[in-house]
């Protein structure tokens, strides 16, 4: 009898032993959820803040400064200035492309 219930005695404590680590890991890996989720957030508003940046940059007005001040460009005469006609796609006669 007293074996019987010492080795009871040692299931128990190697369960509880066995539960206490699982609720450690548990806890350590809910923890580095929550660092994560808050460096995703971060991300995100550096993300927000990017775009904006971006399209604070490519805006036409401060393109054509830098480009005048800068690069010290101009717009040429409209006498240099050649529009090419976009090309049109030609028709394919009925029947084909089917």
């Amino acid at each position: 009898m007293t074996r019987l219930n010492l080795l009871l005695v040692m299931i128990a404590v190697i369960c509880a032993l066995g539960v206490v680590t699982s609720q450690h890991k548990a806890r350590k890996l809910f923890s580095e959820l929550e660092q994560e989720q808050v460096q995703a957030r971060q991300m995100d508003v550096e993300w927000g803040q990017l775009q904006l940046e971006q399209s604070t940059w490519a805006m036409h007005a401060r393109i054509e400064k830098v480009a005048t001040t800068h690069l010290e460009m101009q717009v040429p005469d409209a006498s240099r200035i050649q529009v090419v006609p976009a090309q049109e796609k030609p028709e394919q006669p009925k029947g084909e492309g089917k």
